[in-house]
């Protein structure tokens, strides 16, 4: 893979072509889904055609600066983005009725269970007594 490379753009004009290019190809995979009769994946085609032009672009070209930078201020500033889904999300939580405690309780713990098990690796990972002498650093210098 190649280095990324800078450029001198202007922050704006880069805000612009990166949303340019966002677009495009939603608008693409729209276009493409509505033709293969199945228009309710539009969004997840264009999120996995985006990926692969990004991978593709970086092996052969390198990212450009101003794209990483643009692409950074876009997510940072876009989390109200995610306010509609998380919305509709709750609208059916509700309309689930007697079903509602059932899938509450599964989301809990399905949620905290991991939680707890990352929490007890990271505390013994960062609780661990690691004690370091010369031999074992000058095993792993060996050729």
């Amino acid at each position: 893979m190649k280095a990324s490379y800078s450029s001198s753009m202007p922050p704006w004009i880069a805000l612009i072509i990166t949303l340019s290019m966002v677009i495009i190809v939603r608008e693409t995979a729209v276009v493409v889904c509505q033709w293969a009769g199945i228009e309710k994946a539009a969004n997840v085609v264009g999120l996995v055609a985006m990926f692969f032009i990004l991978v593709a672009w970086r092996i052969l070209k390198g990212l450009p600066n101003w794209l990483t930078k643009a692409s950074n201020t876009l997510l940072v500033d876009s989390g109200f983005a995610f306010l509609p889904i998380s919305a509709g999300a709750g609208l059916l939580l509700f309309a689930l009725g007697d079903e509602l405690w059932g899938v509450m309780l599964t989301m809990l713990i399905s949620t905290l269970i991991p939680l707890w098990g990352l929490g007890l690796l990271a505390n013994r990972w960062l609780s661990s007594d690691v004690s370091i002498n010369d031999d074992t650093i000058t095993e792993h210098k060996k050729p």
